[in-house]
């Protein structure tokens, strides 16, 4: 019965197919995440501005050292429970501006907290579901492709589970691909901008769309995704906001390591010639190589169709994370969802690898194994040799 739904694309699969997913989100619903910490951030940084504070002028500790014993009950809850204590919140406004609804939600109440975060996230898989599905139509795929993402677990863990709010990058991007597929590029450039205040990483696509003969001269565009990416960015503006902001960024890009590939390679490379960890010297060449990839690559592909463009996107999300120090299961998920709708195999086969990775939380402190990214990332190269090596391999991404 099962294998005869996966071969015929009822009418009514839509709706079966929607409520699966929902049952399998819902199941998490009561439950506290697991081998993630950052729900508890995001509910601190969200009580912290509803008692008015803003959460990029003190990191976690500094407000307990102020407060004290006067410390309410909640903030100390949600405090023990920090795995950066020490570090100011590296989440944009537009992140901080939902983590504030939640906490009104949750009037001090963790678990009411983590309900809230959820319902948002499940809101936005719900947008993610249903604007797949009308892409895959735009562009003539069978919809049944979206079991690829709505049915894979390491989405409903991560994102209602975990909750991390990739989902709604990818709820934006996929938003902006809708409304350029239907020539509306100012709503387009609108929810780029949206994509980039959730998180940073959407920047990646900027040389691409300065170079596609699409948008490249579009007013509307470039309008809407600069003023919306300003506004978003705006509070930062306030105090030493942006000093703090991104001073968190350049201390996680250059001190943590976590289920890489490539530069796991290097490291090892740098330890045997100079004989300690060159990290330093590590992010910052792979942020040239990442850069000069992007422009290279983007440069290309200035007279891509639309279907080449989502390909390119796919692309450069790939070329960032096989150069990254940290790539944690959940990043993955944007790359993801836009590649079901180019029919490849390698962030399909990355997500089910990076589930080895969470091996890694069985100890106390955090500690892989070789085995376990070998297996990871030999899907990843998996992958890649069926998207760009094997023959007479054809794909709308190539044209």
């Amino acid at each position: 019965m099962l294998g005869s739904y996966f071969l015929d694309w009822r009418k009514d699969s839509f709706w079966w197919l929607l409520g699966v997913g929902l049952i399998f989100r819902g199941s998490l619903f009561f439950f506290a995440p697991q081998w993630s910490e950052d729900g508890v951030r995001f509910l601190w940084d969200g009580e912290l501005l509803r008692q008015g504070q803003n959460p990029y002028l003190l990191t976690p500790a500094q407000v307990q050292e102020q407060l004290g014993a006067g410390a309410a009950v909640y903030l100390t809850q949600l405090f023990e429970e920090l795995n950066s204590p020490h570090y100011y919140s590296v989440y944009p406004p537009l992140n901080q501006l939902l983590f504030w609804g939640a906490a009104q939600f949750a009037q001090g109440h963790l678990e009411k907290g983590y309900l809230a975060l959820r319902l948002l996230l499940l809101l936005g898989e719900v947008g993610v579901f249903s604007l797949l599905c009308w892409l895959f139509s735009r562009l003539g795929l069978p919809q049944k492709q979206i079991i690829f993402y709505w049915l894979n677990p390491l989405v409903i863990l991560e994102v209602v589970g975990n909750l991390h709010f990739e989902g709604l990058v990818l709820f934006f991007l996929v938003a902006s691909l809708a409304a350029m597929s239907r020539q509306k590029l100012g709503f387009s450039g609108m929810f780029w901008g949206l994509a980039i205040g959730m998180k940073l990483l959407p920047l990646l696509f900027a040389p691409a769309f300065l170079f596609w003969k699409q948008t490249r001269k579009s007013l509307g565009f470039w309008g809407m995704a600069v003023g919306i990416g300003l506004l978003c960015f705006l509070p930062l503006a306030l105090g030493n906001s942006w000093q703090n902001f991104f001073q968190s960024l350049q201390l996680y890009q250059g001190k943590f390591e976590f289920n890489a590939s490539v530069y796991y390679l290097l490291r090892a490379m740098g330890n045997w010639l100079v004989g300690y960890n060159t990290i330093g010297i590590l992010t910052k060449l792979g942020m040239v190589i990442t850069l000069a990839g992007v422009i290279w690559m983007s440069w290309k592909r200035s007279q891509a169709t639309f279907e080449g463009m989502i390909g390119l996107w796919v692309q450069l999300y790939l070329l960032y994370f096989i150069l990254q120090p940290v790539v944690h299961p959940w990043y993955l998920l944007p790359g993801l969802g836009l590649s079901v709708l180019t029919r490849q195999w390698a962030f399909l086969l990355w997500s089910f690898g990076a589930i080895f990775s969470y091996q890694a939380y069985s100890q106390n402190p955090v500690q892989e194994q070789a085995l376990f990214l070998m297996l990871e990332y030999g899907l990843v190269l998996l992958g890649l040799y069926l998207d760009y090596f094997r023959k007479q391999r054809t794909t709308n991404l190539e044209r």
